[in-house]
Formats: C-alpha cells, structure tokens, sequence
C-alpha cells in the first residue's frame, strides 16, 4: 500500500537519517539529543508505516536493507533542504564559532598541507576543532555522502556526479638518498638509479606508480628492496640504509629536511600529477563548509 506523505511524521526521516549514519541506535540518540527509547520508537513506527524493517543488527552494527539505501539519499537531500531554506544562509562567524570538521587525507597530505594550513586556523579561527581520518578507497564516496567526512584530498578524481572534484595543486617527484651515499654524488644518472636499491610504497589494484610506468615504456625496472604502507617510514629506512625513496617533489623536500637527506631531480620526464579536493553536493550550501573549502583551496595554490 503507497505510503501517504501527508500523514509522515518528518521527525521520523531525521531518526532514520541519523541511525543510517551512525549504523547504531544509540549513536543516533546522543547525536540527536534523545532518548535511546525515543529512537528505537521512531524507528519502529517509522518500519510500520514503510512495511519494511530498514535495518538488521549484526555484530557490525544495524545494517541498512535494501530499501533503506534506497531512502537513504533521498531523505539526506530532503533534509538538508529543508534545513537551509528554514536557516537562510547566514555568514560563517569564523571567529567565534566552535565546530569540529572531519578531512580524509593520506600521508602527503598530513605532510604536506594539514601542518601549516591548521597552524594557520588555530589563529584564525580558534574554536574550529579538526579530525583526520584516512582516505580508504570506495568507502570515502559513502562516508562523504553520509557527512561522515566533509573533504577529502587525493591524487585521484571520483566519477561521482554528486561529488566535486577541484585540483588544488599540481606534484612532480623527486628522489631521496642519504647524503653520505656512496654510490650517489650531486647529480643522479638513470644508470645510478637503476642501480639503486628502492623502497617504495604499496599499490592496491592495477594502479602503478608514475615513475615505474615511465620506466617500463623504455622497457627499464627498479630494483624494488622493500615496500611500504606508508610514506612516512621512508626517510627513516632512507637516512639508515643505502635504499633510494621516489615520492612527491613536497613531501620529498620536507623529509630532506628534517631527516637530513639528499634532494634528486628524477632522472627521467615524468608528466606533473594533481592532486584533488572532493566534498559532496549536499554541503554545497553549508556556509561553513564553504568558508573553509575556500580557504583550504587557496591555501593550497601557494604551497
């Protein structure tokens, strides 16, 4: 039997939003500011009303079925809208407003953006809270849907419609090994590097990295030592050993820095990469988001 919308409680799709979220009963009621009995009332109203039960439990948490996902977006959508047509679209009081947000990066851009961007917030607009978190392949497209992430930076766009790609910076790469090398002087031939031993970061799927495409065309390899999850654990294995490092040319020249290495041009063209800002549609009209999207964007063009 169709449902009738006239009758809904519009209460009810904000419970349901807030439970599809959180994938937990009471999560929902703390970010709700109700009752846990509140909620589980709701969604039991809100299942007979549906003819559907909307979520299982598992030992994973309250798991959608298959018509909730499909409410799922819809109801996130209708709400946001409703929520900006009844808040208008007031000024972000940058300077006074206490508000945490959630950006998804990878160890470039803790290295690279976050430190200095963050510093520069703290004075300018205190109250601003920040949570990092991971960018995990396909599960950033949901959490960024859900408003579980607000941003997201990553070398790669999404062909999302509803999610906006904007390139914020373009990187080169640049090639790290210890200054007292002794196999490597000031300048680093393509024979050198051949010859090098490389510690180089873990690739999941069929992606790989620039520079072994690069050197595959001329029918050329590196040899690979060690791989790494991670980034960060590169300048310290470099700066120990006799390994070679291939990363990002910031990132790159921040480690040279503080881990007193040695700085190489790669010695092959390889084409720039960019790297990407991403948010979902449905914050287009947060005017805090914005604020800080904007800032995050200029921020990133003078790096």
């Amino acid at each position: 039997m169709p449902m009738n919308l006239r009758t809904l409680d519009l209460n009810l799709l904000r419970v349901f939003d807030a439970v599809f979220t959180e994938r937990s009963m009471s999560k929902a009621a703390v970010r709700l500011h109700l009752s846990q009995p509140t909620v589980s009332n709701a969604m039991a109203r809100l299942r007979e009303r549906l003819e559907d039960p909307l979520f299982e439990r598992s030992a994973e948490g309250m798991v959608p079925t298959a018509r909730a996902k499909m409410l799922a977006e819809p109801v996130r959508q209708a709400l946001a809208l409703l929520e900006r047509g009844i808040q208008g679209n007031p000024d972000f009081d940058f300077a006074h407003i206490e508000r945490e947000f959630v950006i998804a990066v990878e160890d470039y851009g803790e290295t690279v953006v976050l430190p200095h961007f963050i510093d520069w917030m703290s004075q300018t607009a205190p109250g601003l809270r920040f949570r990092i978190r991971p960018s995990i392949g396909p599960q950033l497209l949901t959490d960024l849907r859900e408003g579980k992430v607000d941003l997201a930076l990553d070398y790669f766009p999404t062909q999302d419609l509803a999610v906006r790609n904007v390139c914020v910076l373009t990187e080169s790469l640049l090639t790290l090994t210890r200054r007292d090398h002794p196999d490597v002087g000031e300048r680093l031939s393509l024979e050198t590097y051949l010859q090098l031993r490389h510690v180089v970061l873990a690739h999941h799927g069929a992606s790989r990295p620039m520079i072994d495409l690069a050197l595959a065309k001329r029918g050329l390899s590196r040899r690979i030592a060690v791989t790494v999850p991670h980034f960060l654990s590169m300048p310290i294995l470099v700066q120990t050993s006799q390994l070679a490092a291939t990363l990002p040319r910031r990132m790159a020249l921040v480690y040279a820095d503080n881990f007193r290495l040695h700085a190489h041009a790669v010695p092959l063209r390889i084409p720039k990469f960019p790297v990407y800002l991403l948010w979902h549609s449905n914050t287009d009209h947060d005017s805090g988001l914005r604020w800080l999207r904007e800032h995050l964007v200029d921020f990133c063009k003078r790096l």
